[in-house]
């Protein structure tokens, strides 16, 4: 590998064989986060804003392992299973984001890991200093 893998005992552990981020200089690739509680490895899914707000908690806590911030963040796809929820998307994304917002893509799906109703990769990159 190019890069190195970026783990966080804070985040939920992989489902699968992939690493949580995998780090290429000062790039950080993360894989897609859905929104499991990390403690219990569970759904957060009480409602859309939950899950969408733990999906975004998830992100930063591998962001953090990695040596970055949400501040780094480049760019991020999200997938839904549910095009018309993008409004609670965009409002968590507002509160945890500050302006310039990053790039983003956005994808109805059919299905998402572990009945997930949203799912998002994300892209930063880090100052060399």
């Amino acid at each position: 590998m190019a890069g190195y893998a970026v783990q966080s005992l804070d985040a939920p552990e992989a489902i699968g064989p992939y690493s949580q981020a995998v780090r290429v200089g000062q790039t950080i690739y993360l894989s897609g986060q859905i929104a499991l509680d990390p403690k219990t490895m569970e759904l957060n899914c009480a409602s859309f804003r939950d899950e969408v707000q733990q999906v975004f908690a998830n992100i930063q806590t591998v962001l953090k392992a990695a040596g970055a911030g949400i501040e780094d963040v480049v760019k991020f796809t999200v997938f839904l299973t549910d095009i018309s929820t993008f409004d609670t998307v965009n409002a968590v994304m507002s509160e945890v984001c500050k302006h310039p917002f990053p790039a983003r893509s956005a994808l109805g799906v059919a299905a998402l890991p572990r009945g997930a109703n949203i799912e998002v990769e994300t892209i930063a990159v880090v100052n060399s200093s």
